[in-house]
């Protein structure tokens, strides 16, 4: 386990599940370990998952089943870099299906409740281009985008004319 590790408050009997989810989704990524109360807790009974400590892409995170009373917000997100469009498109739509919510420019909210921000990678590059005219064209585009769309973010860092696309 990391010295600082992320530690995601869950609504009761969600820790688990969302781990699973979470692992399966991003390469690289693992349950390291699943603990049960030893005893009877407010949150539950003797032996119910009390936490999971998990690992997406390597990174150490503890996914605790603590009830109702505390919501995630956007104060803090995960960023999933992404190599192109391909991955953008994959973990967009993983993330959003069965209940998670689109947000504007690249964020959203899983199922959970736990906001992401799906990035490409190359956007990062027009922005740190040494092109400023380029990458405040590319990031007047984003801010008109839900998902990221490469194409229209390339063309706009290029100079062409593009509208949103809605996505």
């Amino acid at each position: 386990m990391d010295k600082i590790t992320p530690f995601l408050w869950f609504d009761i009997g969600k820790a688990e599940e969302a781990a699973r989810f979470y692992t399966s989704l991003i390469p690289n990524s693992r349950i390291v370990e699943v603990q049960r109360s030893p005893a009877e807790t407010p949150s539950g009974p003797e032996g119910m998952v009390l936490t999971v400590e998990f690992e997406l892409d390597g990174r150490s995170f503890i996914a605790l089943n603590g009830g109702p009373e505390f919501q995630f917000t956007e104060a803090v997100s995960l960023q999933i870099e992404c190599d192109g469009q391909a991955d953008v498109d994959r973990y967009w739509d993983a993330l959003i299906a069965d209940g998670g919510e689109a947000g504007p420019c690249g964020w959203l909210k899983d199922r959970y409740g736990l906001s992401w921000q799906v990035t490409p990678k190359r956007l990062f590059e027009m922005y740190t281009s040494g092109d400023a005219d380029g990458a405040r064209r590319a990031m007047q585009q984003m801010l008109t985008m839900s998902k990221l769309d490469l194409e229209p973010l390339e063309r706009a860092f290029a100079g062409d004319a593009v509208g949103s696309t809605g996505r």
